[in-house]
């Protein structure tokens, strides 16, 4: 077959080209090739890691860990203040409420419900919030100085499940990491928030300063037990809430992607 013209030949580049130099617009739209992300939104790849790494957190299969991956802060402080976070806790508490109604209550006072308080009852997502989430190490010293402000507020699903496992007749006692020292603010805050009538309230004594959670919380629930209370449920953040020795019949974990405390 015979060759086109030289000339003809050329038309085909030259015209295209005259035609992307007429129209500028086009071609800025089809000179770049935009990456995942590149445009300020979060890539697909990365929101579906934080998601999975959230998921090994809540199953306790990342182990010990200090702060949330710097590329999961967006999909944490998401995840916190979205929906999601507040249908995560109800459902939880659906099912802990649901095997409550199954325990025979003996009327004694002595049928136990523990509760964890900081992410069980009370919320210090102000805080955190601040500090990135805890994407930033723990500073002992602020965090103190805003649990004494006494103004984190409730969850709606802990208030509910709280106030219903009192009306079922559970003898509810309240087991915190908080220091001592902090207990007067540690009430008022809980009332302030619309909880009451705790038959006690348990923090860290001299004694209990420096032992792990996991050692402490047994030891508490332990003397518990001995003096004769019947520990049904137990409802926390941290798994080191429920573990260890003289555990709960059944332990509901409540959701923290945040923070791990052994």
């Amino acid at each position: 077959m015979a060759s086109p013209p030289r000339g003809l030949s050329m038309s085909f580049f030259i015209l295209p080209l005259l035609a992307l130099l007429i129209n500028p617009a086009t071609s800025i739209r089809t000179s770049f090739i935009k990456l995942p992300g590149s445009d300020g939104s979060r890539s697909s790849a990365a929101d579906t890691y934080c998601e999975s790494w959230r998921l090994a957190v809540e199953t306790n299969n990342v182990g010990t860990w200090d702060v949330i991956p710097s590329t999961c802060v967006d999909s944490v402080a998401g995840y916190l203040n979205g929906d999601q976070y507040g249908s995560d806790y109800s459902v939880i508490a659906d099912y802990a409420l649901a095997f409550a109604k199954t325990v025979k209550i003996s009327g004694d006072g002595k049928d136990v419900w523990i509760f964890d308080i900081d992410e069980t009852l009370l919320s210090n997502f102000g805080y955190y919030r601040a500090h990135g989430y805890r994407s930033e190490p723990f500073d002992s010293k602020s965090f103190n100085e805003w649990v004494v402000q006494g103004t984190a507020p409730a969850f709606a699903a802990s208030l509910r499940m709280y106030n219903a496992l009192k009306k079922l007749g559970f003898t509810i006692v309240l087991l915190t990491g908080r220091d001592e020292d902090q207990r007067n603010v540690t009430e008022t805050n809980l009332r302030d928030v619309g909880y009451s009538g705790w038959e006690r309230l348990i923090l860290r004594g001299p004694d209990d300063q420096g032992k792990p959670a996991t050692n402490y919380k047994s030891e508490q629930r332990s003397k518990l037990m001995d003096q004769g209370f019947k520990i049904h449920g137990n409802t926390g953040d941290q798994w080191s809430d429920l573990q260890g020795f003289a555990v709960a019949d059944r332990s509901f974990k409540v959701p923290n992607p945040m923070y791990y405390i052994p």
